[in-house]
C-alpha cells in the first residue's frame, strides 16, 4: 500500500487552513514535529510567516520527496483537524469532500469523523464485526475507481467468511482458499442451496437465489485476480465501470446477508 500523500492530497489538506482557518500555528508545529518533518517547515515564529496554508504545502512537498513518514504526517494533521472539529463544521464541508475524494484515488478512506484507513484493510483482531460493517458501508457509498473497489469487495467477502468461521470456532488452519472459506462459512450458516428443502414452497427459487449469491462472491474473487488491484487497478476489457460498480454493490448485499445470518443465530 502506497503512502497517502500526493500533490492533490496536500492541496486538499492545505485548504483547511485557507485565510487563517483551521488549527493554529502551534498545532501545525506539533503535527510536523511528531512526523519528523519540522526541519522542512519554513515558518518563522518571530515574523509569523509564511501563513498556515503555505506551511502545509511546503511540508507535504518535503514528505512526498521523502515519504517514509508521510502517512504519519497526514495522520498528525488529521488529528489536529479533528481537535478543531473541522469534520463536523459546515464551514469545511467542501474541504472534507475534496480531501475524501483525493484520498480515495490513492486507495484510502476518510471516515465521517476524520480517521484515515486503507480501502480493503480490515483488521478483525482489533475491529471485529464493527470493522466489517464499517468497510461494507464504505464500499457501498463509494463510486470512484471501480477496479480498486472490486479488490476491496473481494477483501471484504473473504473477511466476512473468516469472521463467520472464527465466531463458530471453525476457522481452518493454514491458508485456506477463498472458495474453501466461503463453502465452510455457508455450510455452517446453513445457506448452501442443497440445505434448503426442495419440496418446500419457494424452495427451488430460494436455492437458485442462494446459488446466485455464491456466484457473485466467486466472480468478484476471479475479477479481482484478473484486474489486480495492486498492479495498476485496470478493469478487464469486458467489464465497464458501471458493471464493476454493480458487481461491487451486489457483493456488499451478499456480505450483509451473511452477517445477518450470524446475528440471527
Amino acid at each position: 500500500m502506497k503512502h497517502p500523500l500526493t500533490d492533490d492530497i496536500a492541496a486538499a489538506l492545505s485548504r483547511f487552513f485557507h485565510a487563517g482557518t483551521g488549527p493554529s500555528h502551534s498545532q501545525l508545529t506539533a503535527a510536523f514535529t511528531g512526523a519528523g518533518y519540522l526541519g522542512d517547515d519554513p515558518y518563522s515564529p518571530a515574523t509569523q510567516t509564511p501563513n498556515k496554508e503555505t506551511r502545509v504545502l511546503s511540508v507535504c512537498a518535503a514528505a512526498i520527496r521523502r515519504p517514509d513518514r508521510a502517512k504519519k504526517l497526514v495522520e498528525n494533521i488529521l488529528l489536529q483537524l479533528r481537535i478543531k472539529d473541522c469534520f463536523s463544521s459546515s464551514e469545511h464541508e467542501s474541504d472534507v469532500l475534496r480531501l475524501r475524494n483525493a484520498l480515495r484515488r490513492e486507495g484510502y478512506s476518510l471516515s465521517e469523523t476524520g480517521h484515515l484507513s486503507a480501502l480493503g484493510d480490515i483488521d478483525l483482531a482489533t475491529g471485529g464485526r464493527d470493522a466489517l460493517e464499517e468497510q461494507l458501508d464504505r464500499i457501498r457509498r463509494s463510486t470512484d475507481d471501480p477496479a480498486l473497489l472490486l479488490g476491496s469487495a473481494k477483501d471484504l467477502l473473504e473477511a466476512v467468511a473468516k469472521f463467520v468461521l472464527e465466531e463458530e470456532h471453525m476457522l481452518p488452519p493454514g491458508n485456506p482458499s477463498f472458495n474453501q472459506l466461503w463453502y465452510l462459512a455457508r455450510d455452517r450458516l446453513k445457506v448452501l442451496p442443497q440445505q434448503v428443502p426442495d419440496a418446500a414452497p419457494g424452495g427451488q427459487q430460494a436455492r437458485k437465489i442462494l446459488q446466485s449469491s455464491w456466484t457473485i462472491a466467486e466472480q468478484v474473487n476471479e475479477l479481482r485476480n484478473l484486474q489486480g488491484t495492486g498492479h495498476g487497478r485496470t478493469l478487464p476489457t469486458a467489464v465497464s465501470a458501471d458493471l464493476a460498480l454493480l458487481v461491487v454493490r451486489e457483493a456488499c448485499s451478499v456480505a450483509q446477508f451473511m452477517l445477518s445470518q450470524v446475528r440471527t443465530r
